[in-house]
């Protein structure tokens, strides 16, 4: 009697075991969780990517490890790893205003974007890209791919109208993508705006987002839209998440004068009859201000010294802590990302 209980109790104790496991998830609904899933890091070892100028703007590519020094909170770090080759792996987002105000230029900006899909997307499985629009709503156009091809078509088949929700699109790029095995630390991860800057239809703050974009060690480049003397409201704000993530912004537009005497003197779109709107000295001038912040954004990117230093545990690894680099050189200029969180929320 006994014996028949205690099998009894054995085969219910199984029987419960087997009702409290969760059944498994197919493999095509883990994957979509995981490709939806919010982009989390854990930083047990920061990379700072640092770019090195000259006084002429002029990129200085032949430095070695013991030009650099590196500071965590103030105290100097090991360096456990350098880098300066060019053409190391990155994962970019072309995140593109599809506003009103790009009416005007709108073709321009387009080829532009296309452009630069293709310079720093070239074909080689090291390198991978999505794309999202903004307008009035972010939309991720291609999720992360290696393949440069469906984003140049996406380019060519946009329009602009309506708001800008640029903050939108900044959190969209940092929690609802593809990632690529590797992330942050190689591929790194990149960020390129296209517009003016301004946002009007967002539900995200610049601070959030910012953070966010700290937080997950994205560099944020831009290439600003404003025309030359012309100033949108909010254009500081390209400036602001570029500077404190180590990036840079390009105006394109804002020297299209800067040479031609006497454009003062008739202030108008126009500008001096050397380079009248519509005609092909003014279209010139325009193609070689885009060729040129091109060439500064893809040098930017792929000219970059890579340090990387695992920084000694912290009582509160929530606080911001900041970053600063020096180079042993003078009349030089240093970009870097300002700092990092040691974990994500």
């Amino acid at each position: 009697m006994l014996g028949r209980l205690l099998v009894v109790c054995l085969a219910t104790l199984c029987l419960w075991g087997q009702q409290e496991e969760p059944p498994a998830k197919p493999a095509e609904e883990s994957a979509a969780e995981s490709r939806t899933s919010p982009i989390r890091v854990q930083v047990n070892e920061v990379i700072v990517p640092v770019t090195v100028t000259d006084d002429q703007g002029r990129f200085v590519s032949n430095l070695d490890e013991q030009d650099f020094k590196i500071f965590d909170q103030g105290v100097e770090q090991k360096v456990t790893y350098f880098n300066r080759e060019r053409n190391q792996p990155v994962v970019v987002g072309f995140l593109i205003e599809q506003s009103n105000t790009l009416r005007l230029y709108w073709k321009t900006f387009q080829d532009t974007a296309q452009e630069l899909v293709l310079a720093l997307m070239p074909e080689d499985p090291r390198f991978s890209g999505y794309l999202i629009s903004y307008g009035s709503q972010a939309e991720l156009l291609v999720n992360t791919t290696h393949d440069p091809g469906e984003m140049v078509e996406k380019i060519r088949a946009m329009k602009p109208g309506g708001g800008a929700a640029l903050f939108d699109a900044i959190y969209m790029a940092c929690t609802n993508r593809e990632l690529v095995e590797g992330e942050p630390i190689e591929p790194r991860r990149v960020i390129v705006i296209i517009g003016d800057g301004h946002d009007n239809a967002s539900s995200k703050t610049l601070d959030e987002v910012l953070e966010l974009a700290q937080r997950n060690l994205v560099t944020i480049h831009g290439v600003s839209t404003v025309s030359y003397e012309f100033n949108a409201a909010e254009e500081g704000n390209l400036l602001r998440l570029a500077r404190e993530t180590g990036g840079r912004v390009e105006y394109p537009m804002n020297d299209l004068y800067k040479d031609i005497s006497g454009y003062l003197s008739k202030p108008s779109d126009a500008g001096n009859y050397a380079i009248t709107v519509g005609t092909g000295g003014y279209s010139a001038h325009i193609a070689q201000g885009m060729f040129g912040a091109i060439a500064a954004l893809q040098g930017e990117i792929t000219t970059q010294y890579i340090l990387r230093y695992t920084p000694a545990a912290t009582d509160d690894p929530r606080i911001f802590r900041n970053v600063r680099v020096e180079v042993a050189l003078p009349n030089v200029k240093i970009r870097h990302r300002k700092g990092y969180y040691p974990y994500a929320p």
